[in-house]
């Protein structure tokens, strides 16, 4: 850990100086406390840095919080080795997961299917106890209940360090989360605008807790929180109904982890109550287990929580890109993606270029700059992976 400034704490070896300018100004807003924690995975982000922790006195910024309300992982171990699984089809447990669970950018289920009914019903009775309705968004927001999205979104079978067999997913709040989300952010402008507040970035307008803005926005992103952690859980039931069909046996579900990693709460950290938001940062509690996903092709991590206070109990959420979309398209091939994936079985396309591993820091060195933060329980190889183009 490196000591920036007073207000600004940073756990990455690898990170660029636009991350670390970026960083620094939102250090510099009048209302963190008492700093903020640059995770090993920081990169640039909207408004506010990705990979990053930002403690708040009586405000939140609705950016910091990441326009993916709820984004994060779930695994579930099975009773299954990989010594069993390579016995079977692959490629087609694969075509099977992509046809159970809409994949990309602007696909939904066609008709609500039985195991999200009650999830559904779960999320309307929330959205009514908050007073606001999700239509207002996304009219279809139903039907996004059990879709991946894009981009470093995905589903995996792995294997740990004892051969036996994970399933593990990526994904958040979809479409309407998105929308919920700019539409506060919008909201924080406005007021700014109005009351005549300086920014140093128009994305790090913020909300005045016990102002309407501020009530209506914790209930709305609680809302779009917990749809994320129900759509990981909708999607994993998905993923175990192909596994069990493949191995011809229900699966035993012997450890399950979900955790966000776009999210705020409300914490006491260094003697005071504040409101953390963890952009791209996950919880990192002593002995609180947690998921820490390398890029595609690479290993991932279960870990367990080692209660750093100076990291206000976080650790990072993945690898963190070091090129961005359009940068990774220009520098690398659809055959070093193929290279990077031997011996995986995906869906070779070269719409997934920009998620090729060099595109990321190396997740291996991510994890050395957290070992203050956390503790590898378990280190998990993919045998497969599915994505959204």
């Amino acid at each position: 850990m490196e000591k920036l400034t007073k207000r600004l704490l940073s756990w990455a070896s690898l990170i660029d100086e636009k991350t670390l300018d970026q960083a620094h100004t939102t250090a510099r807003m009048p209302f963190i406390h008492p700093h903020l924690a640059l995770m090993p995975d920081a990169h640039l982000g909207k408004g506010a840095t990705v990979g990053s922790v930002i403690p708040t006195l009586g405000a939140i910024i609705p950016a910091a919080v990441g326009v993916d309300i709820g984004c994060g992982m779930i695994a579930v171990r099975t009773q299954f080795t990989r010594a069993q699984l390579a016995e079977r089809d692959l490629s087609a447990l694969r075509e099977q997961i992509e046809r159970a669970i809409p994949l990309s950018a602007g696909h939904y289920n066609r008709k609500v299917v039985a195991t999200a009914e009650p999830r559904i019903a779960e999320l309307e009775q929330l959205a009514e106890l908050k007073g606001f309705d999700p239509e207002r968004y996304a009219k279809n927001w139903r039907l996004q209940l059990g879709s991946l999205g894009s981009g470093n979104h995905f589903i995996e079978v792995s294997v740990d360090e004892l051969d036996r067999v994970w399933m593990f997913l990526h994904s958040g709040s979809r479409g309407v989360g998105n929308r919920i989300a700019q539409r506060h952010i919008a909201v924080a402008q406005q007021l700014a605008k109005r009351w005549w507040i300086e920014l140093p970035d128009p994305d790090l307008a913020y909300l005045v807790e016990g102002t309407p803005e501020f009530t209506r926005y914790i209930a709305e992103l609680r809302w779009a929180q917990h749809f994320a952690l129900l759509n990981r859980e909708e999607m994993m039931d998905r993923v175990a109904r192909q596994l069990s069909g493949l191995m011809g046996e229900p699966v035993l579900e012997r450890e399950r982890i979900n955790c966000h990693h776009n999210f705020t709460e409300s914490e006491k950290h260094f003697g005071k109550q504040v409101w953390v938001s963890r952009k791209g940062a996950i919880q990192a509690e002593l002995g609180r287990a947690g998921l820490i996903p390398g890029s595609m092709g690479t290993a991932s991590y279960v870990v367990s929580g080692l209660g750093n206070p100076l990291s206000l109990n976080s650790s990072p959420h993945g690898a963190g890109r070091e090129y961005s979309r359009s940068a990774a398209r220009r520098e690398f091939t659809q055959d070093q993606l193929r290279a990077a994936m031997a011996g995986i079985e995906y869906r070779d396309t070269a719409a997934f270029i920009d998620e090729i591993p060099q595109a990321y820091k190396p997740i291996d060195q991510v994890m050395a700059d957290a070992a203050d933060l956390v503790e590898i329980r378990h280190a998990l190889r993919q045998l497969l992976n599915v994505k959204g183009d």
